[in-house]
């Protein structure tokens, strides 16, 4: 029973080398927050049909980063500081 043979005879469960890229099948660079379970580059190819957006650290307020989110909510107006997320 030569190196080769017995190296990989016993199936890997657990640890970095049992996940890969559903997409792309790559084990490196593995995204699996979410169950995304895909590897970055994938991630930043496919972000925005799986619905992910993104967002400026810079904005301050809910009303420039999700128009529309405020009526629901039920917020002040756009402009008003009470209205700032930090």
């Amino acid at each position: 029973m030569g190196h080769s043979a017995v190296w990989n005879s016993h199936p890997k469960n657990y640890g970095p080398g049992s996940r890969a890229c559903r997409v792309c099948g790559n084990p490196h660079g593995l995204i699996r927050k979410y169950g995304l379970m895909c590897c970055r580059q994938c991630f930043r190819s496919n972000a925005k049909e799986i619905g992910f957006i993104k967002v400026n650290k810079y904005a301050s307020r809910i009303h420039d980063v999700f128009p529309g989110i405020a009526e629901e909510m039920g917020t002040a107006a756009k402009g008003d500081p009470s209205s700032a997320i930090f």
